[in-house]
């Protein structure tokens, strides 16, 4: 079954090495980043799955992803 989580993208200053980051908000502690907004959103699904593995191991619950936002127009 395949879960999918909404991703928050930022922009990381070029004090903190630039590029964007990935986070995702249902998953604490759940990041990964990139060079482009592509890249870290790709990267970002490796963490997902990891995220839960672990805490699936851990017999920890995994939050199921919240309903898509609807959109306007």
């Amino acid at each position: 079954m395949k879960l999918e989580y909404a991703v928050r993208i930022d922009r990381l200053a070029d004090t903190d090495g630039g590029g964007y980051l990935a986070t995702v908000p249902e998953l604490p502690g759940c990041m990964s980043d990139g060079a482009t907004p592509e890249e870290a959103l790709r990267n970002v699904q490796q963490a997902i799955a990891s995220w839960i593995e672990s805490a699936e191991e851990w017999k920890q619950d995994v939050p199921k992803p919240a309903p898509p936002l609807a959109r306007a127009g």
